[in-house]
């Protein structure tokens, strides 16, 4: 795939993946549940979180994608709006639906509900807790983001995808499916190139200003 071809065809390139997203997360979901008449609410919040964290991943891919080809970042970019609105929406439906769920269960509220429900694997829900908290403070960013301090959350939303990406897989019962395991790897795997490519990226490109400057 070429460099001309990716800026040709970069707003394709966005919903392809994040259809794609959608799609393997449902399917995964769906492989792993009984039929729809019989559905709780413990089992309609765990796609939830998948496709949030899928959406996030191409955030994060599509920025190194339009690095690498040399493509200005569209104004008015569709895909981008629809999609991080999508990821705020599912990033609180999915631990609220839990919480409303364990409370109606008579577990109360967290984080007494977590001690009483997953004693056993308390790590990976603290692990999915701190996601929470890092993408809710990225929502911020319209009050601080022109602030010195702000680089530091922007950093943190790594720490994040990699409190995410390890509570999905103590947790997430989709990756049984060995298909789907395969896709949330690659996810991980990507998302590592995504985020390396893109520091060298800013490196190189700091390093060419301070040098204009002198």
């Amino acid at each position: 795939m070429t460099k001309a071809f990716m800026r040709q065809y970069y707003a394709l390139i966005q919903w392809l993946l994040g259809s794609f997203v959608v799609v393997s997360s449902l399917l995964a979901w769906l492989d792993t549940r009984g039929p729809v008449d019989s559905l709780s609410i413990y089992d309609i919040f765990p796609p939830l979180g998948l496709i949030a964290f899928g959406l996030m991943w191409t955030h994060f891919v599509l920025g190194a994608v339009r690095r690498y080809a040399g493509y200005a970042k569209p104004a008015g970019d569709a895909y981008m709006s629809i999609s991080m609105g999508l990821v705020l929406a599912l990033i609180i439906l999915h631990p609220g639906l839990l919480w409303l769920g364990l409370y109606r269960d008579g577990f109360g509220l967290p984080p007494g509900s977590y001690l009483m429900a997953y004693e056993s694997q308390l790590l990976a829900v603290l692990l999915g807790s701190i996601g929470l908290t890092i993408f809710l403070a990225f929502e911020l960013k319209r009050w601080f983001g022109q602030k010195a301090w702000w680089r530091y959350v922007e950093w943190a939303q790594i720490a994040g995808m990699a409190a995410i990406f390890v509570h999905a897989i103590q947790l997430g019962g989709e990756l049984r499916q060995d298909w789907y395991t395969f896709v949330w790897w690659l996810y991980g795997v990507t998302l590592v190139v995504a985020i390396m490519y893109t520091a060298i990226h800013h490196t190189k490109r700091k390093g060419r200003n301070d040098a204009a400057k002198r």
